[in-house]
């Protein structure tokens, strides 16, 4: 087995307690999302739009992302253009900078986090507020997200009463959820009056209005929106849909995969700039435009980052976020990381049963356990295949090949059941280290077989 993954997944199992509470709680989210899933007769047909409705635009980019532009240059905005990570953090930076800015205030976008732009502009001396209160307690703490969603669900409410006390001066020892929310609440309303400009991710760019929509359920968004004159909106060319009634499919299956609820509490759109004010627009390849010509992996785009195949994923519920090298965990992570550069980030791909509960789960139907499955058949042409995984397959496949050896073998086998403990149970067996070996029938499958075919 990879040592990444399962060396940073076996850390995280270490605090039982914290491990128990991680997967029990993102399993209760994912027990949310199939109640409210079958509040809807046509769930399954809800999923097959998002994914036809996803596989037209993904195939349609250069129609919908122009007619985008054209509508929201109409509306007042300034669209701008970014091929990788770099263009899109020195192009945030050149707007602030233009105009002034030196405290920046930002709704959670993965894309920031993708493209290191909290990092990019504080080096350029711009002071970045996180606004999203999963997002900004662990800016504080100087802490990455776990979870595309829920960022912060590693985070104990006694973790978050400690860090409050050192940076908000709440009481100490008051852990109470209501009270520590409205101690950010204030503590962040600061930070909003302060801020000389706003950023928002997008979670839908409408083609057909030139409009951005940011689904969230605090409105911090749109608070972060409604001070500051100056807006900047940027979202990754993936996320472009035709029309508002394309969008209605995509809102009705979002909120409840994600957290199951019918809708998020806010549902924002951007259109125009505020009176006075300027909105920009930044469009971002880093890389989308290489996955559409990737054919077994096109589907990625379709992911509307909802996180329903990390609530549900059994590998990610018990091995935490960190586990993960790539900086977005779970499924979707383990294939975003792995197109993103293999000979990194490889060793994710261990961290998957191939259940198929992921790819059961998605809203927009993206075959995420099979892109899996694949990168894993490809591991051997980028030379990080495991040795000790490839010594085995090949001992199975001369066993296999050979009933006359493989009926030696399980004549034999039955003796392992009699060995010492501490000749099944060493370094060398990987698996009994976390589970007892099976038994051995007195008996196989083939005898028994043969012996009632004879008696009829």
């Amino acid at each position: 087995m990879s040592t990444k993954h399962s060396e940073a997944a076996e850390r995280f199992q270490k605090n039982k307690s914290l491990a128990a509470w991680h997967d029990e709680t993102l399993w209760m989210v994912r027990a949310k999302r199939d109640k409210i899933s079958r509040q809807l007769p046509e769930w399954e047909e809800l999923r097959q739009m998002a994914h036809d409705i996803k596989m037209y635009s993904n195939s349609h980019l250069d129609e919908l992302l122009t007619e985008f532009e054209r509508n929201a240059t109409a509306n007042g905005a300034v669209v701008h253009w970014a091929k990788d990570a770099g263009e899109y953090c020195q192009m945030v930076h050149r707007i602030l900078n233009d105009h002034g800015v030196r405290h920046f205030i930002k709704s959670k976008s993965m894309l920031a986090e993708e493209c290191g732009l909290n990092e990019y502009l504080e080096e350029k001396g711009i002071e970045v507020v996180e606004s999203d209160l999963g997002e900004r307690i662990l800016q504080l703490m100087h802490k990455k997200p776990s979870h595309i969603v829920l960022p912060a669900i590693h985070i104990k409410k006694e973790e978050i009463g400690e860090l409050f006390v050192r940076e908000m001066g709440t009481e100490p020892g008051n852990n109470d959820q209501t009270y520590l929310t409205h101690a950010a609440r204030k503590n962040l309303r600061h930070k909003f009056i302060e801020a000389e400009a706003a950023m928002t991710g997008a979670n839908f760019a409408v083609a057909s209005t030139g409009e951005c929509v940011v689904c969230t359920n605090e409105g911090n968004a749109d608070m972060g929106t409604s001070q500051p004159k100056l807006q900047i909106t940027a979202f990754g060319l993936e996320k472009i849909v035709p029309d508002r009634e394309a969008l209605g499919v995509f809102t009705r299956l979002l909120a409840r995969s994600g957290t199951g609820q019918p809708i998020t509490t806010y549902t924002s759109h951007y259109r125009k700039p505020r009176p006075g004010g300027e909105l920009h627009i930044i469009i971002v390849d880093n890389g989308r435009s290489e996955i559409l010509a990737d054919r077994d992996h096109v589907q990625t785009l379709n992911c509307l980052r909802c996180g329903a195949c990390m609530n549900t994923c059994p590998v990610y519920r018990r091995s935490g976020g960190y586990s993960y090298t790539y900086f977005i965990p779970g499924p979707i992570g383990i294939n975003l990381g792995m197109l993103k550069a293999p000979e990194v980030y490889y060793d994710n791909v261990s961290a998957c049963s191939l259940c198929h509960s992921c790819q059961n789960v998605c809203p927009a139907k993206v075959d995420l356990a099979d892109q899996i499955y694949n990168w894993r058949q490809r591991l051997q042409q980028y030379g990080v295949a495991s040795k000790s995984k490839k010594f085995m397959s090949d001992g199975m496949k001369q066993l296999m090949e050979h009933p006359a050896l493989f009926n030696a073998a399980l004549g034999v086998a039955p003796l392992a059941n009699h060995l010492p403990r501490f000749m099944m149970y060493n370094g060398l067996n990987d698996w009994g280290k976390e589970h007892e070996m099976p038994r051995f029938a007195q008996e196989s499958f083939n005898e028994m077989w043969k012996k009632n075919k004879i008696q009829k």
